[in-house]
């Protein structure tokens, strides 16, 4: 059984979002500051504060669009891997 282009491009793009959302994940804060935090050295003043809750939005929204994303892809390998299932 070969495998169509499609189906290669969806499982690859599949990986790739997924990827990407750990990495997003890692990135935000948590209740203990998490990686980000390590990374950005933590935010001490009130300008920094700021800033930090800024690219945690960022973060937020990037993950909710991202993680969309990836619903829509699994749900498409889903779709494709049925339609390519010989008739019982």
């Amino acid at each position: 059984m070969n495998m169509q282009w499609y189906e290669i491009v969806l499982g690859a793009a599949l990986i790739l979002f997924a990827v990407i959302i750990i990495g997003i994940i890692l990135l935000q804060e948590g209740r203990r500051q998490g990686i980000a935090g390590a990374i950005s050295g933590g935010a001490e003043t009130f300008l920094s504060k700021s800033k930090a809750r800024s690219v945690s939005e960022k973060l937020r929204r990037v993950t909710k669009y991202v993680a969309i994303i990836f619903m829509l892809l699994v749900i498409a390998v889903a779709v494709v891997a049925r339609m390519n299932m010989p008739a019982a």
